[in-house]
């Protein structure tokens, strides 16, 4: 009898267990507005931007945070079809991508001075390293 009462306890701590963390990776959805706005102050924080700069901004990371959204989008709708992308659709993807990439970085550089430049870059650089890290050690756990 104990040995049934204890084999339930463990069930039920287990399922518990799992069932907190499928709630944790939840996040409230904010509009792009919303998402755009809470960017540029970040930035001006960090960077010190001028109202100027700050305006010229607004329009580059709301146009990136839309193209985001609508990729993030898409990939939902196929997983939901279970429906793997060509390797011409990831092709076409990636270079969308990079295309986008380098034209952030050149319209960045035009808007910010060399100081604000160089920290924009020192801090893209540590953001790419922690997602790399990141997607390392998820690629890790699933296998």
């Amino acid at each position: 009898m104990k040995n049934i009462a204890s084999i339930l306890v463990l069930i039920f701590v287990f399922t518990f267990s799992i069932q907190a963390q499928k709630k944790r990776g939840y996040k409230q959805q904010l509009t792009i507005n919303q998402q755009t706005s809470l960017k540029v102050k970040q930035m001006t924080l960090v960077l010190d931007l001028s109202d100027k700069q700050q305006q010229q901004v607004t329009p580059l990371l709301r146009a990136e945070i839309a193209f985001r959204q609508a990729a993030m989008e898409k990939r939902k709708e196929a997983r939901v079809e279970k429906r793997r992308p060509t390797s011409d659709e990831i092709y076409l993807i990636k270079s969308q991508l990079l295309d986008n990439k380098i034209t952030m970085k050149r319209s960045m550089k035009d808007i910010l001075n060399t100081t604000q430049f160089k920290t924009f870059q020192k801090i893209y650089k540590q953001r790419m390293k922690k997602k790399k890290g990141k997607e390392q050690r998820q690629r890790s756990t699933k296998k």
